[in-house]
């Protein structure tokens, strides 16, 4: 039975979820929000049972909102649906906040392989997590593609970031709110074939997300 919603943000990764939405934990149940895709997300995400939420506009915070609003249970995980991270690896970040030892859980990028994290993703990633912990004394050390979170907490910090800015809003209000992080290592996984990512995938899709970053910090 499950007890918590897993949203998975999509666009164009109709190959990736088809082997992705078999191996995800019964106690997860999946709302793939699809962000303007041009392949059959939609229709591989419906044959294989998931809810598909369709988001218009365009960004990662707009498709995150999407699947928080459509989420009904107490639980609510995130998670890129790109087929680079094992879906297993959700349920120690569930239990972290299902028993109460912390009112969110991250999960922490720990590449498989050489080359899976572009040294240039990599690069702004650290440089943001750098700049949020020096200057806010933020616990994390990743962005945190994944998370677990209670939905009504999350609802309640009422983030306003629609674009590739969206996480590092959340951290920074997660920071100065007080809640209690857990942060656990998570593996890195080349992404599925087919697929190609909007943020890494290219220096330019990096150098947009590091200005949706800054507009969130200045």
């Amino acid at each position: 039975m499950p007890i918590c919603d897993l949203v998975l943000p999509c666009r164009d990764e109709g190959p990736a979820l088809a082997s992705l939405l078999p191996r995800v934990p019964s106690a997860f149940s999946v709302i793939v929000v699809d962000n303007g895709s041009r392949d059959d997300t939609a229709e591989v995400a419906a044959r294989l049972g998931a809810r598909v939420v369709r988001e218009d506009v365009p960004g990662y915070g707009s498709a995150i909102h999407a699947g928080l609003l459509a989420a009904t249970r107490d639980y609510v995980a995130f998670m890129d649906g790109d087929g680079s991270f094992d879906p297993d690896e959700l349920l120690p970040l569930l239990a972290d906040v299902s028993s109460g030892r912390a009112d969110i859980a991250l999960g922490r990028r720990r590449p498989v392989a050489r080359g899976v994290w572009p040294w240039h993703a990599r690069a702004g990633n650290a440089l943001i997590v750098a700049w949020l912990r020096r200057r806010l004394r933020m616990q994390a050390h990743d962005i945190a593609p994944m998370r677990v979170v209670r939905r009504q907490d999350l609802l309640d910090l009422a983030l306003a970031d629609r674009r590739f800015g969206y996480p590092v809003e959340l951290l920074q209000e997660v920071t100065r709110a007080g809640w209690r992080v857990s942060e656990r290592d998570v593996a890195y996984h080349p992404r599925a074939e087919g697929t190609r990512s909007k943020v890494s995938g290219s220096l330019m899709g990096t150098l947009r997300t590091a200005r949706d970053f800054w507009k969130v910090l200045s």
